[in-house]
């Protein structure tokens, strides 16, 4: 148990680790581009986590599927909610093993609170455009499943974000038209609203953070040619970017502000997903698989240079967004 995977491709390294197929570190030229952690430190607020059969949160731990009641543990005591699934703290067994790739599976039995059996396979590749993530599911059981899928990546740019936006040196930017309103414990409340104009308009290359809180849940993904949505943290140096492919239909944001010590606004998590916050309970988005049904979905994460960054960089936006 504990066996971590080593990946190189290029000027790229990543390692992965067995315990829940997360991510422990993405390189590019010896340079962070997420908050890594090894399993004597960490992982620490889900950190390069893989957020499964469902991301995010379920009310109270409780929902209704088909017409049966099932209760999770809460193990978010400050929302009192159930968090991130259970496939994070499970081992996972190598399927195959490359220099610039990796392929864990988990054979997933179900709990008294999920009681939906699943095969679960997350690849890892390295190539010259960065990191390739591939999570593919399976319902192995006799009757349908609720399922949904995420990540928990915090891209960093090596340095603090307030330090860097304090400097004139951070962008952000995130191709979503609509955030989702939550009550006090981050749980939806209404439909998604327009971010045009307000403090969660990420849309404008270029943008500060500033003082901006994030814990969102954003929609309605606008997309490249090849079907891609993208967050993008800048610095003076570089950008790190990730893409989320098709089916992942929704991007939540963390600005860190409830971490404390070294971790507070470090780092930005920009969490690919299938479904928001309390979708077992709410059903949007959420996947039914049949018996012997499979999906797949696959994001990345990239490193992109930044030329002329000085002159292009916009005025900090310093007015704070309503806290979710």
């Amino acid at each position: 148990m504990g066996e971590a995977f080593e990946l190189r491709s290029g000027d790229y390294r990543a390692r992965v680790d067995r315990i829940g197929a997360g991510l422990q570190a993405l390189t590019w030229h010896d340079r962070d581009l997420v908050w890594p952690y090894t399993r004597e430190r960490g992982p620490l607020a889900f950190q390069g986590q893989l957020l499964a059969p469902w991301p995010n949160r379920v009310a109270e731990g409780r929902y209704t599927f088909q017409g049966a009641d099932y209760r999770l543990e809460v193990d978010d005591a400050a929302t009192g909610s159930a968090i991130h699934g259970l496939a994070h703290a499970l081992e996972w067994s190598p399927v195959r093993v490359e220099e610039h790739a990796v392929t864990l599976r988990l054979a997933f039995t179900g709990t008294p609170g999920y009681p939906f059996p699943l095969e679960l396979t997350a690849e890892y590749r390295l190539a010259e455009d960065g990191l390739t993530v591939t999570l593919g599911a399976l319902n192995t059981g006799t009757g349908d499943a609720p399922f949904g899928v995420g990540f928990h990546p915090y891209l960093t740019l090596g340095r603090p974000l307030d330090e860097l936006s304090a400097r004139g040196e951070l962008t952000v930017s995130a191709d979503a038209d609509h955030s989702q309103p939550t009550d006090g414990n981050l749980i939806p409340r209404g439909a998604p609203e327009p971010v045009a104009g307000g403090g969660f308009d990420l849309r404008r290359p270029g943008r500060d953070l500033g003082s901006t809180v994030l814990d969102t849940a954003f929609t309605d993904l606008t997309r490249d040619a090849r079907g891609r949505a993208w967050v993008r943290l800048g610095g003076p140096d570089h950008r790190v970017a990730l893409w989320a492919g098709p089916g992942y239909d929704w991007l939540q944001l963390f600005s860190a502000d409830t971490l404390g010590g070294d971790a507070h606004r470090a780092h930005l998590a920009a969490e690919p997903m299938t479904c928001p916050p309390d979708a077992l309970n709410s059903g949007t988005d959420l996947l039914v698989l049949a018996p012997g049904e499979a999906v797949e979905r696959v994001f990345g994460i990239l490193a992109e240079p930044v030329h002329g960054a000085h002159a292009d960089r916009a005025t900090t936006v310093g007015h704070a967004a309503p806290g979710a």
